[in-house]
């Protein structure tokens, strides 16, 4: 018997969810489930006559905003993967980031039996979850990717700790502060505050800067659109006095921030640290306005996405989880490093 055709399971270990409510078009009932009856996972049926004859793994990475900056490394290394093990890939995802746009859409290729391995990245780790135990349950191997949904019946997480970058990111700025900073002020930006990444990012912001007497003014939303997101720093930073260090939790919000710094002139008065190297922010970097930004390296989140699902469904190897690590980028180190975009 070839290893391809041997049942992989694993048992689940997480809570039940809540259930959602699902439309007609949308919904698997219980036939049409994978799971084993003692809560382990089992391949569907239709995925392992696909192994066994030896088709390619259609793979796909549902990202939660396709148009954001950083997707666009991710679909190199999901691309890449895809060569490399033979799978049919594709990057998803509704633009904008909106959820409910995100759970139909692999509601619709769970009912259509059209995706053998799922990884996501949900803007909203709470509206994730049912359609996570969804595709689980229909015996479809899925595990999350840039943002992790512990509580969920992921198999598996591809991505940054996003709490320990972002108090890796606070630790930073206090080093980069000079003189006494009691009293003074910090401003943190988001493209989306209520995100659950963002959320984690920030629980990890506040923990590195306890003790440190600065005072923490946001995270302020700032949405994806660039001129909407420069305004709203413009509008943001026009009531505050005593700030002496910016910091942006993403890409978008860091390029934004950067470019008001920049702007102000007050690039030698503020400290700022950032996340992600866009073309911008590497430019933002060199110039001095930006003194950091935290790689989380895209690209390679992509990559292994489609790896650990590829080998897990045609070589039966087992989930774990891949940290792809938090790379601090200054000027010094700036020539080595890999714009993402």
């Amino acid at each position: 018997m070839s290893s391809r055709t041997l049942r992989r399971s694993l048992v689940a270990v997480t809570t039940a969810v809540a259930a959602l409510s699902l439309t007609a078009c949308g919904a698997v009932t219980a036939a049409d489930s994978g799971g084993a009856a003692d809560g382990s996972f089992e391949l569907a049926p239709h995925i392992q006559q696909r192994l066994d004859d030896d088709k390619p793994m259609r793979i796909k990475l549902s990202y939660h905003d396709p148009s954001l900056a950083f997707a666009t490394p991710i679909g190199a290394g999901m691309e890449k993967a895809g060569k490399e093990f033979g799978a049919d890939v594709a990057l998803i995802g509704p633009t904008g980031g909106d959820a409910a746009k995100q759970v139909s859409e692999i509601q619709t290729l769970i009912q259509q039996k059209a995706v053998d391995g799922l990884a996501v990245s949900s803007a909203s780790s709470d509206a994730l979850k049912p359609v996570i135990s969804q595709a689980y349950k229909a015996g479809i191997p899925i595990i999350s990717f840039n943002t992790d949904n512990p509580d969920s019946e992921q198999m598996g997480f591809v991505g940054q700790d996003l709490k320990g970058s972002g108090k890796a990111q606070a630790e930073e700025l206090r080093k980069k502060l000079d003189g006494d900073v009691n009293g003074k002020s910090v401003v943190v930006f988001s493209v989306d505050t209520g995100a659950g990444w963002s959320h984690d990012r920030f629980s990890g912001f506040k923990e590195g800067l306890e003790g440190s007497g600065l005072k923490i003014v946001g995270p302020v939303n700032v949405g994806n659109e660039p001129n909407s997101a420069y305004n709203t720093v413009e509008s943001s930073m026009s009531g505050q006095s005593g700030v002496v260090a910016v910091a942006g939790l993403d890409c978008c919000s860091t390029t934004a921030a950067a470019k008001w710094v920049a702007q102000s002139g007050k690039a030698d008065d503020i400290t700022m640290g950032g996340f992600d190297l866009l073309t911008q922010t590497a430019e933002y970097i060199e110039r001095g306005v930006l003194d950091f930004t935290i790689s989380q390296n895209p690209a390679e989140q992509g990559y292994q996405a489609v790896k650990v699902l590829n080998d897990f469904l045609t070589k039966g190897t087992e989930i774990k989880g891949v940290d792809t690590g938090a790379q601090f980028i200054t000027r010094d180190n700036l020539a080595d490093a890999t714009v993402e975009d």
